[in-house]
């Protein structure tokens, strides 16, 4: 499997992944924007124009015409905002690519941006809000990440406040769009059994008329903590919901695939660390999972679990052991092995459909990272040895470092004892 990629003469990038006899093919555009290139005033104004741009464009003016163009093709479609940037995606079968294409390219370039439709889709986008507030165990995240970048639009939700939602007008969109949705930001992906000559035509043709003014960039996350910290929410549940975790690496650094199989040991699969501990032995959870999440410029990691009220701290007391214990101790071979084949495994199960891998060399490439195959990626994770997981969990493991943010049944007066707990 290889992936090809051509750099327009308007700057927009093509990335082409030809899969020979695949029965779909998948169009998705990325682009360089999401909540980090957002302030206080505007946060939630990236998901929101993603929902606007299936409202209507200057080619298919009513509101339903893009959703009933895409059903009638049998197509799987969708969007997406994250923190850097935002995804527009049809899979259809491998005969329709070109027409998915020009409904995938009209939604993105054209978009209408009527007030009625604004002002409906203000109702959609408040409930989604409601929706993951009645959510602890989503929440908690949120908690998380305002708990290492409260003041910055790192700390922001995705979704932005109510406030905000509810203020958002046309002109809003136009000036925002206009300053991010150009070429050089812009990239899209084709993945299937496609020629990848035709594509890049094909491509070249859909975005003639993308806007070519300079990419702005977003401003750079302050990384530094001085002492461990923690946030409490209180929301009356029948479970606690909290996410341990340090500050890590950005995506580009040299070490990130040796954090994936840190993070990989204490979490991945049911023969992990702590899904054996916390479930297992304990019963104290239904999930725990163990994440790592890179950006251009910093990252995180953490556990994350949903657990027994009565023994939340007895629970963060064994997350943090479990980190002590790999500053201490080398992971035997058998264990790094096994944890680096499920990695490997679980990376070409996801990889399989073309949705998934127009996702991976599309990643990749919106964040400037250099285009790994999943062969080259799985050398590379097995050529992680036991001293490398240990020296990484020495450098981030510290007390300093860490980060608690719970949600549930807990006043202001448990912040004391939670506090002293955050020592490895």
């Amino acid at each position: 499997m290889k992936a090809y990629k051509k750099v327009l003469k308007n700057g927009l990038r093509v990335v082409v992944v030809p899969m020979k006899d695949n029965p779909t093919v998948t169009v998705m555009v990325l682009v360089e924007a999401g909540s980090k290139y957002e302030d206080k005033e505007n946060n939630g104004l990236s998901h929101f124009l993603e929902h606007m741009c299936f409202k209507g464009t200057t080619k298919r003016p009513n509101t339903n015409d893009v959703a009933l163009e895409l059903d009638k093709l049998g197509a799987e479609y969708n969007a997406f905002t994250s923190q850097e940037y935002t995804g527009y995606y049809g899979k259809v079968g491998r005969r329709s690519f070109k027409k998915a294409l020009s409904i995938v390219s009209d939604l993105y370039l054209n978009p209408l941006f009527k007030a009625e439709e604004i002002d409906r889709e203000r109702g959609v986008i408040i409930e989604e809000i409601n929706m993951y507030e009645d959510s602890p165990q989503r929440t908690v995240h949120d908690v998380f990440m305002d708990l290492l970048y409260g003041g910055q639009s790192a700390g922001m939700t995705i979704l932005g406040p109510k406030e905000n939602i509810r203020k958002f007008k046309s002109e809003d969109f136009r000036e925002y769009r206009d300053k991010y949705y150009v070429a050089e930001a812009t990239t899209v992906v084709v993945a299937g059994d496609v020629e990848k000559q035709d594509v890049f035509e094909e491509v070249e043709k859909a975005f003639s008329g993308i806007t070519t003014s300079k990419k702005v960039q977003k401003k750079k996350t302050k990384d530094l903590q001085k002492a461990p910290a923690m946030a409490l929410r209180y929301k009356k549940t029948d479970q606690s919901h909290l996410v341990v975790g340090v500050r890590s690496l950005p995506l580009s650094h040299k070490d990130y695939l040796t954090v994936e199989v840190l993070m990989g040991i204490l979490g991945a699969g049911m023969s992990s660390r702590l899904f054996f501990k916390l479930r297992d032995e304990m019963g104290v959870c239904y999930y725990v999972r163990a994440f790592n999440d890179g950006y251009t410029d910093h990252g995180s990691v953490g556990v994350w679990a949903g657990v027994n009220v009565a023994r939340t701290k007895e629970v963060v007391e064994v997350i943090l052991g479990e980190f002590k214990k790999l500053k201490d101790e080398l992971v035997s071979e058998d264990e790094l092995k096994k944890v680096q084949e499920y990695m490997i495994g679980t990376m070409n199960l996801r990889l399989e459909p073309s949705d998934s891998l127009a996702d991976h060399f599309g990643f990749q490439e919106i964040f400037n990272l250099s285009i790994k195959t999943p062969k080259e990626l799985s050398k590379e994770i097995r050529a992680v040895t036991a001293k490398d997981v240990q020296r990484l969990a020495k450098k981030l493991f510290v007390s300093k470092n860490l980060n608690l943010a719970v949600v549930g049944p807990f006043k202001d007066k448990d912040k004391e004892s939670f506090n002293n707990l955050l020592k490895v």
